[in-house]
């Protein structure tokens, strides 16, 4: 039997942004990810590799300096991970950060033990001597420690820069080979001061220039996929949500009509959700844009159902199933139009928490093809080739992005919402009247934090739609209805969690206007848990 080629094709754009870089290679730390983003607030661009990519591959990236990275394991273990040794002769600026000092120290003739004084937490560091590294910092440096281990014999050719309490080499230099660690964490806030530590090793000690900014990325970007793309035609499953949105209007940007999006309105959306992508790509930026109104085939699989598990398999499912069958139909009528003519490409929003995500799991920067909410899954024998225009992103530049693109401030700004849309908060089974009393719940839990200025502050905030009834009174009368809960949580990354703690006399209006404005619904309570131990969503 023939094997069967993936749908997609996993060519992806190079990370080859055109200048300075700083290549961090990734030993596991918990931490990386900062790293990433302390050097682009240094207007600087960083790439994230696996620790054991060759020294011939960093040679072709050709960066300004490397940064090791922490991680979880000690260097004298067994099967520690280690760099390519090479990578210590390329005459390339190195700085090691926790467990990259103890390589440095321990692959360069140094020696690293067990430390039976353990450093977490805050902690001072005292500098002694001089050193570009603590330019203008002066003697006594605030930072944040997480080892068990310790540099206990320095390589030759290196010195102590800095010392701790119980660390005698918490900051070591070799002037002349331009290499220097930390036993520290510099990238988190903990550390105050932690950012001019890295500015002065990228800008002071590397030579890099502030060229990594949203405008050089637009630029290059736009390049690449006109070169790329060629006059072949893209297709783009776009949600609404900020992620494909600024790819939406950045293809636009690149390749104009070239680029049809396709909008499945499932009947699981908030509001006025479908005019809304009307209004802004198919009006404003003039996008050719496809929508299918498939709520009643998707409410009629859902009937009956009450696992959340299954709801989102059978959402997903009948996701594909429109999907493909629009883009076959798009994809007949260009058929006859020759060469460079039809749809060889599928856009997603992967960005590049995604692909520093891959390193860890895979090895490989470049080895995760995202799972997108509203394309994942898409059956074999739709074979694209895909294109991530986002994939060097975080999400903060991602909304930079689409402000210079011009998208409007509540689309680029807005808060994430679940690919299932509301049937994951509606707990229970989905029906066209339990829809309807969502929706209408939600839109004043939304109209009420943007008017308190609120809901650009928070992660995310909204309403879910319990089975649970209760007994009430209103306007003298009994009633027996329904519960509503209002979920609102404050983020960094969605990983983890906290309540948000807001004003009474807002939750008062929020509780007030549902209860009198919402038929169907006579009590509102409010979720004060964190994630962990709950979830952000309630299915």
């Amino acid at each position: 039997m023939k094997k069967k080629e993936p749908y997609l094709q996993p060519t992806l754009e190079q990370d080859d942004f055109k200048g300075s870089t700083i290549l961090i290679l990734d030993f596991g730390s918990q931490y990386t990810q900062v790293i990433a983003r302390r050097v682009r607030e240094c207007s600087v661009y960083s790439l994230v590799m696996p620790f054991g990519t060759k020294a011939a591959e960093i040679r072709r990236v050709a960066p300004r300096g490397i940064i090791l990275s922490g991680g979880p394991a000690s260097v004298y273990s067994k099967g520690a991970p280690q760099p390519d040794p090479k990578i210590f002769e390329l005459d390339i600026p190195i700085l090691g950060i926790c467990y990259g000092l103890q390589l440095v120290a321990h692959l360069l003739g140094g020696k690293v033990e067990h430390s039976d004084r353990r450093e977490y937490g805050p902690g001072l560091l005292d500098v002694s001597g001089e050193s570009q590294l603590f330019e203008g910092l002066g003697r006594h440096v605030d930072i944040w420690n997480s080892h068990g281990d310790k540099v206990t014999r320095l390589p030759r050719g290196f010195r102590a820069i800095g010392s701790t309490e119980h660390s005698p080499n918490a900051a070591i230099e070799h002037v002349k080979k331009r290499i220097f660690g930390l036993q520290f964490h510099p990238e988190v806030v903990h550390t105050p001061r932690g950012k001019e530590i890295i500015q002065n090793f990228v800008h002071g000690i590397c030579g890099c220039t502030m060229d990594w900014t949203m405008g050089s990325f637009i630029e290059q970007t736009c390049e690449r996929l006109r070169e790329r793309v060629g006059r072949h035609r893209v297709i783009l499953g776009l949600s609404g949500g900020v992620d494909s949105s600024v790819t939406a209007a950045l293809l636009h940007k690149a390749i104009g009509n070239q680029l049809t999006c396709i909008f499945v309105d499932n009947g699981l959306l908030r509001a006025r959700e479908a005019d809304v992508v009307r209004r802004v790509f198919a009006e404003n930026f003039r996008i050719r844009l496809k929508v299918v109104s498939a709520g009643r085939q998707f409410l009629s699989k859902l009937k009956g159902i009450v696992s959340p598990e299954r709801k989102r398999k059978i959402i997903g499912r009948e996701f594909i199933r429109v999907f493909e069958g629009t883009a076959r139909q798009l994809a007949s009528r260009t058929r006859g139009m020759g060469e460079g003519g039809g749809y060889k490409f599928l856009a997603q929003g992967t960005l590049y928490p995604d692909v520093i995500e891959s390193v860890a799991i895979a090895g490989n920067p470049a080895a995760l093809i995202k799972s997108h909410h509203n394309v994942g899954g898409l059956p074999e024998r739709m074979k694209f080739e895909l294109i991530e225009p986002l994939r060097q992103l975080f999400k903060d530049e991602v909304r930079q992005v689409g402000l210079q693109l011009g998208l409007p401030h509540e689309v680029v700004q807005r808060q994430p919402f679940p690919g299932p849309g509301l049937a994951v908060r509606i707990l229970g089974e989905v029906t066209p009247e339990r829809l309807r009393i969502l929706r209408e719940a939600d839109t004043v839990v939304i109209s009420e934090m943007k008017a308190a200025d609120w809901y650009y502050k928070v992660w995310q905030s909204f309403a879910v739609l319990l089975p649970v009834r209760s007994v009430g009174v209103m306007g003298d009368e009994r009633t027996y209805e329904n519960t509503c809960a209002i979920r609102v949580v404050e983020s960094q990354d969605g990983m983890t969690a906290d309540w948000v703690r807001l004003p009474y006399d807002l939750l008062a209006r929020i509780s007030t206007r549902i209860i009198n404005e919402v038929r169907g619904i006579n009590r509102v309570c409010f979720d004060i848990s964190s994630k962990p131990p709950a979830t952000i969503e309630w299915e």
